[in-house]
Formats: structure tokens, sequence, C-alpha cells
């Protein structure tokens, strides 16, 4: 119904963006909603996907057309939803991703938020081969003026609990995350991936 969305951002919070269109705010759920931080009050454009329940009618975003067709692809893979599907993008490295599909890695896959071993091997057979374009997903460059350290960690780990990483995942590496000073929420979020799929 929707390919893509384009007026002012109006906010930004850990688990979505809103966009103003003349005077009507989408409120649009994204992977890594602190990506767009750096467009407030900017004119952006975000593609958009409406996905329709018998209670629900709600919006996912995503950067770019890659990301798009990325999600689309991970949401056809049975067991994965889009929450599911964004949780994964959310993580920046994508050839990473790629990578583990296409090696049958189903280890590295597990340390996503919703993804068993069943799941992992069903990404596997569904996905190896047909991922290639999503290698160029953007990266965006969220480098901002720095903030204060404790506010920008307490925001990660909002955006962890709203990606569906359970307490006791988010516990495992709270305290290393505290220990960082990042200049972004966006670089914080980083850091808490890897260490996540490293655990």
């Amino acid at each position: 119904m929707y390919e893509f969305i384009e007026g002012i951002l109006h906010s930004v919070t850990p688990q979505y963006i809103v966009i103003n269109v003349n005077g009507i705010g989408y409120k649009i759920i994204t992977a890594n909603p602190f990506r767009w931080q750096d467009y407030l009050s900017q004119t952006v454009q975000c593609q958009v996907e409406l996905v329709t329940r018998e209670d629900s009618m709600t919006l996912y975003g995503f950067y770019d057309a890659n990301e798009k067709q990325l999600f689309h692809k991970l949401n056809k893979v049975s067991g994965i939803g889009p929450k599911s599907a964004l949780s994964i993008l959310a993580l920046d490295d994508h050839d990473g991703l790629i990578q583990a599909i296409e090696s049958g890695d189903s280890q590295y896959l597990t340390k996503f938020p919703g993804v068993g071993k069943k799941t992992a091997q069903q990404m596997v057979l569904d996905l190896r081969g047909q991922l290639d374009f999503a290698s160029d997903v953007a990266k965006s460059d969220t480098s901002q003026s720095t903030s204060v350290s404790d506010e920008i960690n307490e925001k990660v780990i909002e955006a962890l609990e709203g990606l569906g990483y359970s307490q006791r995942e988010i516990k495992r590496v709270e305290k290393a995350i505290k220990a960082e000073q990042f200049n972004s929420t966006q670089d914080g979020l980083s850091y808490a991936f890897k260490l996540l799929i490293k655990n």
C-alpha cells in the first residue's frame, strides 16, 4: 500500500521514529531508530511496509530499499516475524549476517533475539544464495556532538529492550556498556551488538 513516507522527522525513540507529513504524525517502527537522530527536524524519506494483523496495523520503516528487501527475505522464513526481522537488521554487520547464512553458521544466527537453533537452520535453508544484494545495505554515519555519556548508555539499554533482547542478555553486557563513553546512541548500540554476538 505504501512504498515510502516523506516528511519532517519529528521525533526519535528507542523503538520508533515519527515523521510529520502535513500535520499527521506517522509512527514508524525501525530497526535502529537512533541512526535517524542527525535528521531531526529535517525532511527525510523512509521506505515503509504496512503490516496488517487482525488487531493492528503497523508501519515498519527502513533506511533504504536494500534494507527493505532484506526485511522481506527474513520475514518469509518460518519462525521469523516482522519484529524478529527488525531485531536482526538492527545489527550493523549485514555482511556478517550474510556470511553466517552462506556458511551455515547456525550458532552465530542464534545470537539474535528470538532466533533458536531450528529457526537459524531454516534461515540457512531458505536464504542461502539469495542475499547478495544485501551486502551493500547502507550504514549511516551517525556521528554527532558528544552528549552526556550516562544518558546515551541508558538509551542503548532501552533500545536493546525494544529490540527484544532479554533482561538476562542485557545484564550480561550492561556493565561493559556503562564502562564506555559513546558519542552517540548508535555507537553504543553497535558496541552492544558486538558484545551480544561474541558472548
